[in-house]
């Protein structure tokens, strides 16, 4: 069969995370400039190669000092790392959704994670366009990665939570 190629509709797609702040609540951060190529054969995402890649310095949380903190060496250091990247390395099949794996990249340090991947089908949009559908959901430890700043709580607890709840919906566009 033949390769059929996809790229993320960015425009109707959204990379979020979530981290527990002051041990009380979730804050939510996304990134905004994002990309990624899907090859497969034809509509079976099972043999699906996936790359994705974000850029570091589009991270928004709706707080201009906190992104900036963020941006900074403390965190994503966006300076000399100015992109996440993913690469899978399967897909397995699990009733009609998948368990994605594959390499996350962040800061320079490569992680093997398995992402709970939803897929919600293809679909034709009204211009001729064949789109598919998937929500990818997931949890990593951002130590793992060298974003290890923190703040202790004078009450007890951390500032900032060490796992970081990852939510992605992705709409894919088909290419000619």
């Amino acid at each position: 069969m033949a390769t059929t190629n996809w790229i993320i509709d960015a425009s109707h797609s959204e990379i979020q995370f979530k981290a527990t702040h002051l041990m009380i609540n979730k804050v939510t951060g996304s990134f905004n400039a994002f990309e990624g190529s899907v090859a497969s054969e034809g509509d079976d995402f099972t043999k699906a190669e996936i790359n994705f890649k974000a850029e570091t310095a589009s991270i928004d949380t709706r707080n201009e000092q906190r992104d900036g903190h963020l941006k900074s060496a403390d965190f994503f250091d966006v300076e000399n790392f100015p992109s996440i990247t993913f690469k899978s390395t399967g897909l397995t099949k699990d009733g009609s959704d998948y368990k994605l794996t594959g390499d996350l990249t962040i800061k320079g340090v490569t992680k093997a994670v398995t992402l709970e991947t939803e897929f919600a089908g293809v679909q034709q949009d009204p211009w001729g366009n064949t789109k598919a559908g998937f929500t990818l959901t997931g949890k990593i430890n951002r130590k793992d990665f060298g974003l290890a700043w923190n703040v202790a709580l004078e009450a007890g607890g951390v500032l900032v939570s060490e796992n970081i709840a990852l939510n992605l919906e992705v709409q894919l566009l088909k290419q000619a």
